[in-house]
């Protein structure tokens, strides 16, 4: 594996967080975004990821300095790719969004260039055409707070080229993660085939008013001694992320139960400005969410 030049298209929680592991590991990083406003809240995001890994890592003020250093940003897609041996996408789970994207990338980024998908839901093999380049085409799928949470799934496609899966193992061992391929494309790869039910249950469960959030999440930490419950998983992922997968998953179902979560998200949440963690209200209010007060799982 040869790879110096990372660019990061997507400049959201995971993108900013996936841009600042890889230069915190030494690689040249260009973020692309499509318009300066939203890269000025990426150097925002990143610049704030610099707390916990001196908290998590014991990471020195000098080596996260140097770390920004080595991002640019970019919303010029072609000035973002034009020296990139790896693209990761982490770009919002909408097909025809991505679908668009890789259209592009694919006339401006180098011959030498992999593309990687973050993609949470979706498969490779669905944008595998548009990025004209098939073989060189994988998912590289982050759980977010990567610098701690360090796993990241590998998947092929069918035509996805074996040196081409190897190398993309070898820069997540690089860049400090734990890989874990994938030899058979799987929807929610593992952690999320996993983490999905669990979350979409959740969220039926308010949807129907069984129970509040807090008690919902509640049960789940006491029963199994998770550190968190469901909805407070949901503030890290983001709300929007999760409004998207419910708003797309009504549309191919035409499921009348998800319709309206992804309306309750949308109206009591998003259009409210609670959109997670990083707005600093999602399902629960922060920096002193309750589920972390010491009395949270009391009776």
């Amino acid at each position: 594996m040869n790879y110096q030049n990372i660019t990061i298209a997507g400049s959201g929680v995971l993108g900013s967080q996936i841009a600042f592991q890889t230069a915190f590991k030494g690689f040249n990083v260009s973020v692309y975004d499509i318009n300066d406003e939203a890269l000025e809240r990426a150097k925002d995001r990143i610049i704030n990821l610099k707390p916990y890994y001196k908290e998590d890592l014991g990471a020195a003020e000098e080596n996260l300095n140097a770390a920004y250093a080595r991002i640019s940003f970019h919303s010029d897609l072609s000035g973002a790719v034009a020296e990139a041996d790896l693209v990761i996408e982490a770009i919002p789970e909408v097909v025809q969004i991505k679908t668009d994207f890789y259209t592009e990338l694919g006339k401006v980024a180098p011959e030498k260039t992999i593309f990687a998908t973050n993609s949470s839901t979706l498969l490779p093999s669905q944008f595998a055409e548009a990025t004209g380049r098939p073989k060189k085409f994988l998912a590289l799928h982050f759980a977010n707070e990567i610098w701690k949470n360090n796993t990241a799934e590998i998947m092929k496609h069918p035509g996805t080229d074996n040196e081409v899966f190897e190398e993309v193992i070898e820069f997540a061992k690089a860049i400090g993660m734990v890989p874990l391929p994938l030899h058979k494309e799987q929807p929610g790869y593992i952690l999320n085939s996993l983490l999905v039910p669990l979350l979409d249950a959740a969220q039926m469960l308010l949807l129907k008013g069984v129970a509040d959030t807090e008690t919902i999440d509640k049960t789940w930490m006491v029963a199994t001694g998770a550190p968190l419950g469901p909805f407070a998983i949901l503030d890290v992922v983001g709300i929007n992320t999760a409004y998207n997968i419910s708003l797309a998953k009504a549309k191919a179902t035409g499921d009348p139960e998800v319709e309206k979560l992804a309306n309750l998200l949308k109206t009591e949440y998003i259009d409210k400005g609670k959109i997670g963690r990083e707005a600093g209200e999602g399902f629960y209010k922060y920096p002193n969410p309750n589920f972390a007060k010491p009395d949270f799982l009391r009776g």
